[in-house]
């Protein structure tokens, strides 16, 4: 007799649940997310010297601190800024595994594939933020009215600064990812995203406007250019990708447990 074969369980499985029950579930998600912050901030602990060289690198020169704790706050700042680029797997695996009961098991199955495509656009862009912006940027600011004002930058400025820029554009680096996996489930369509294009440039100007260290036109555009860019890479996807979403019938729904 041929003994029968249990299936593969589902990356997300028992997913029907009542309210408290989700509440319960987003607690769970909570305590893993800040679990895997503490984790990674722990670790980059031991390497806050280092880190702090390089994100220090391009000013070419040591930074000064005006208070005595100043470097202490620093210090914490570097180990927490670079244990959340650690923790960043694990936390969008939460995310994710929170969202899935909306989706269909090919959608959860679509959002776990994209997963290390998420990390490496948010890695890429913080390297195009780092290595092409930030020199181009920190090069102006030392220069902008040098002649009559002696530039001496701290260093919980700068790190601030930095952090700000370099998160963002990592963060907008995923726009492609995301459009395209919106095309995919049909929340979305090239045509409909296409027609919103000088909504989206307006949008860009905006956040470019925000995380864009000064206000000359150069590092506008050298943040915007890249931005409308990655924009329309996602239209583009949204072309190829979109596929309309059946309506989902009762015994598919995830939610509406029994009795919560």
């Amino acid at each position: 007799m041929t003994q029968a074969v249990a299936p593969i369980p589902e990356p997300f499985d028992n997913t029907r649940m009542g309210l408290f029950e989700h509440l319960a579930e987003l607690r769970n998600r909570m305590i893993w997310i800040v679990a895997a912050l503490t984790v990674g901030t722990l670790i980059s602990f031991l390497f806050v010297t280092p880190l702090l060289q390089f994100i220090t690198a391009p000013v070419g020169t040591k930074l000064q601190a005006l208070g005595p704790t100043d470097t202490i706050g620093i210090f914490f700042r570097v180990g927490f800024a670079s244990g959340a680029v650690f923790a960043m797997p694990v936390m969008v695996y939460q995310i994710v595994a929170f969202i899935a009961p909306g989706l269909y098991p090919h959608e959860k199955r679509l959002l776990i594939i994209l997963m290390p495509g998420i990390m490496l656009l948010f890695l890429t862009g913080a390297a195009f933020a780092y290595f092409i912006m930030m020199p181009v940027a920190i090069g102006f600011l030392q220069n902008f009215l040098g002649t009559v004002i002696k530039q001496e930058w701290t260093i919980d400025k700068y790190i601030a600064f930095v952090t700000r820029i370099v998160f963002w554009i990592g963060v907008f680096f995923e726009t492609p990812l995301v459009i395209a996996f919106l095309a995919r489930i049909g929340l979305v369509s090239g045509p409909q995203l296409l027609g919103y294009w000088r909504q989206a440039i307006v949008m860009v100007s905006v956040v470019a406007a925000m995380i864009t260290p000064t206000v000359d036109p150069v590092n506008m555009a050298i943040v915007m250019l890249p931005l409308i860019l990655l924009y329309f890479m996602g239209v583009g996807l949204a072309y190829i990708l979109y596929k309309p979403r059946a309506p989902r019938s009762p015994e598919e729904m995830d939610w509406g447990g029994d009795g919560d």
